[in-house]
């Protein structure tokens, strides 16, 4: 029983010791968080998928169109060619098929200047053809109206058509072009998005390491203090020292507490910054690879920079460059508007009533293949303006590539001059502290021996502190002008 209830509190402790470890995170572990909490970043990433399905709809107008329509409609009235019954003269034919005119009419005739021309009522001779009124038939045809009425009061129209572009100026062609520019504006907009991102990330996370460090200092440095103060007092006891010194010490002391809580609240701050950007609870407990920055790699030297190559791998470049050829793709465009457009057409119609056989209530149709073309004559200049405004646009774009390159190799320039000097200025720091370290270890000695006086120790202790953060500041410096220079460069991928 006694061994069960042993392990059962061996088992209890273990557990309890797991779930008190504290998280440790990398670097490439908060980048990683980071990137899946940030909405900014999610929503450029579905802007590169909407650029991407506009890209492949822009590619298929290339190909032809077919549509299906169907309608109906009820008419109140018929339609009826005739305003009412109406008789039609019929001429009687000969033989051989040639119009007979004595037999067609019942005027009388005579003979005129030799040749037969018919009287009229009065018995004058007249001209048919001038005045066919005069003519006085023997036989009529009857056309009832009711025969010339078409029954519309119901219409059923269907169709199905295709069309497919045969000629329009190239502006399917430069279409596609922009879709496929857009496409690439919106990646490289992903990519300054995922570089933004990383870049604060890493900030937060060097913010974080910064702090640690400097509280891992206060605190010893608050501990030397509290030794400092306790050897002093005892020093009293021997009468070596005075009370003024102890009260010295101790406002020192009172100033390093105070020193170590507002690290302490500015590390807590910054932690929930972290937290914020990788989606994490406000209060999480965790620790940072890299919190040891003493033994953190630092560079010796500044790379060598391909200033042209650098500047082409920017971002904003890139997505300059694809703006001006948008431009260019709508200055085409709008010249295009000048040229015949073509296309070829074909369908199947179908209708009811059915026209193409008398005019019966019944569904019939007919295939219909066809070429259309536009031909633009006359505009009042319109189209020059939007042409010449396309031009000015394009230009507008290359000013402002031209303006961003010159920027960003002076912003090179500087991250590159930056970089050398913190490099320079953490060897400095690096010797500093050793040699803050080595003078406080002296007057440690010394203030031991009773040969040194208590102010001369805290003067030690308070460049030690001083020599010591100026070097976690200049490390950390590094860091961060290490990544603004991957950034100019656009590296930080």
């Amino acid at each position: 029983m006694k061994k069960l209830f042993v392990c059962l509190v061996l088992l209890v402790s273990i557990v309890l010791q797991v779930f008190a470890q504290k998280e440790l995170f990398s670097l490439d572990d908060c980048r990683n968080m980071a990137m899946s909490n940030n909405k900014e970043l999610k929503i450029a990433h579905e802007q590169v998928k909407v650029a991407v399905s506009l890209e492949k709809a822009a590619f298929t107008h290339y190909f032809p169109t077919i549509s299906a329509n169907g309608a109906y409609l009820w008419n109140e009235k018929n339609i009826s060619l005739m305003k009412e019954d109406a008789y039609l003269p019929v001429y009687a034919m000969d033989i051989n098929g040639s119009k007979n005119y004595a037999a067609s009419w019942n005027n009388s005739w005579a003979v005129y200047n030799g040749a037969p021309v018919p009287l009229d009522a009065n018995g004058v001779p007249f001209d048919p053809q001038k005045n066919p009124e005069k003519i006085s038939w023997k036989n009529y045809a009857y056309l009832p109206k009711d025969a010339f009425e078409m029954d519309v009061h119901n219409v059923f129209v269907g169709s199905v058509m295709m069309a497919q572009p045969l000629f329009m100026g190239g502006k399917i062609r430069e279409l596609n072009n922009i879709a496929k520019s857009t496409r690439k504006i919106s990646e490289a907009k992903f990519a300054g998005e995922l570089s933004d991102n990383m870049l604060e990330t890493d900030a937060a996370y060097w913010r974080v390491v910064s702090l640690v460090n400097k509280e891992k200092l206060a605190k010893s440095y608050v501990a030397l203090l509290e030794k400092l103060s306790s050897d002093v007092e005892k020093s009293i006891l021997f009468g070596v020292a005075t009370k003024s010194e102890a009260l010295s010490v101790k406002v020192k002391l009172n100033e390093a507490q105070m020193q170590l809580l507002q690290v302490q609240d500015g590390l807590n701050l910054s932690k929930m910054l972290l937290c914020q950007l990788c989606g994490l609870p406000l209060d999480s407990d965790f620790g940072l690879v890299d919190e040891n920055i003493a033994t953190t790699d630092m560079p010796l030297d500044n790379p060598t920079i391909n200033i042209d190559n650098a500047v082409a791998n920017r971002y904003e470049i890139k997505s300059l460059e694809e703006t001006i050829n948008i431009a260019e793709s709508n200055r085409k465009i709008m010249v295009s508007r000048f040229m015949p457009n073509a296309a070829l057409t074909a369908g199947y119609l179908l209708s009811n009533p059915n026209t193409y056989n008398g005019f019966s209530t019944e569904f019939a149709g007919m295939w219909q293949v066809g070429v259309v073309v536009n031909v633009p004559i006359f505009h009042f200049g319109e189209r020059i303006h939007t042409l010449n405004a396309a031009r000015s646009i394009k230009q507008i774009a290359e000013y402002e590539l031209e303006d961003a390159k010159e920027k960003i190799r002076l912003e090179i320039t500087q991250s590159s001059f930056k970089m050398n000097e913190v490099i320079k200025k953490s060897i400095m720091t690096k010797t500093n502290k050793d040699k803050a370290e080595e003078n406080l270890r002296y007057a440690t000695i010394g203030f031991d021996s009773g040969v040194v006086a208590s102010s001369v120790v805290m003067e030690a202790q308070t460049a030690w502190l001083k020599a010591n953060s100026e070097d976690v500041d200049a490390r950390i410096e590094v860091k961060l002008c290490q990544l603004y220079l991957q950034k100019a460069i656009g590296n930080l991928k």
